[in-house]
C-alpha cells in the first residue's frame, strides 16, 4: 500500500492524484460502467457486480443504476437496504450503511474534505476524508446530502433536499439546509 492511500485511510492529508489511488478509481469506474449499463431484469448480473465492487452488501440490499462511487470497497451495506437512482457515494473514507436503510434518489454521501485556509495545499490536490455512518432503519429522502464525518442514528428520517452537516441522534425527524432536528419520533 502506498503512502497516500495509507494516509487517506487514516484520515490524514493525502494527494488524490497519487497513481495508486487513480488506478483504484479507474478500476472502480470500470465496474460501475458495467453495472450502470445493465438492463432491467438483469438482477443476477447487477448483484454479482455489486458483490465485486463493494466492501460488503447484505442479503436483500439493492442499489439502482446510475450509481457512482470512488473506490467501492470502502462501502458496506447491511441487510435489506436500498439506494435509489443516481446515488453518489464518495467513499474516500469508510461509508457504513446499516440494515433496513432507504436512501432516496440523487442522494449524496460525501467523505472528502479539501483544505479551506491553505490555498496552496488545495491547488496541489491535497485532501482528507472522514467516515460516514448511517444506523439501522434510517430513511434519507431524495436529494439529501450527507457531509464528511456525519453519523446518523437508527430510526431517523431526513427530509428530502436536506444537507446534513452534523451528527443526528436516533429516532428524530430532521430537515433543512443546514439540517436540523424538527421533532423526535
Amino acid at each position: 500500500m502506498g503512502m497516500d492511500k495509507a494516509r487517506m485511510l487514516r484520515g490524514e492529508l493525502y494527494r488524490d492524484n497519487d497513481p495508486e489511488l487513480v488506478a483504484e478509481r479507474r478500476a472502480c469506474q470500470a465496474l460501475l460502467d458495467r453495472f450502470n449499463a445493465t438492463r432491467s431484469g438483469e438482477d443476477s448480473e447487477r448483484r454479482a457486480i455489486l458483490a465485486e465492487l463493494l466492501g460488503a452488501i447484505g442479503e436483500g440490499s439493492w442499489i439502482m443504476p446510475r450509481f457512482q462511487c470512488d473506490y467501492g470497497h470502502l462501502i458496506t451495506m447491511g441487510r435489506n437496504s436500498f439506494l435509489n437512482y443516481d446515488a453518489i457515494v464518495m467513499d474516500c473514507a469508510p461509508v457504513v450503511i446499516g440494515d433496513d436503510v432507504s436512501i432516496g434518489p440523487r442522494a449524496q454521501l460525501l467523505t472528502a474534505l479539501h483544505p479551506m485556509e491553505d490555498h496552496e495545499l488545495r491547488r496541489q490536490r491535497w485532501e482528507t476524508a472522514t467516515p460516514i455512518a448511517i444506523g439501522d432503519n434510517v430513511w434519507l429522502g431524495g436529494g439529501v446530502i450527507v457531509c464528511p464525518g456525519v453519523a446518523i442514528g437508527s430510526n431517523t428520517v431526513v427530509g428530502a433536499g436536506s444537507v446534513v452537516t452534523r451528527n443526528l441522534p436516533a429516532q428524530v425527524f430532521a430537515a433543512g439546509n443546514p439540517c436540523r432536528i424538527i421533532r423526535k419520533l
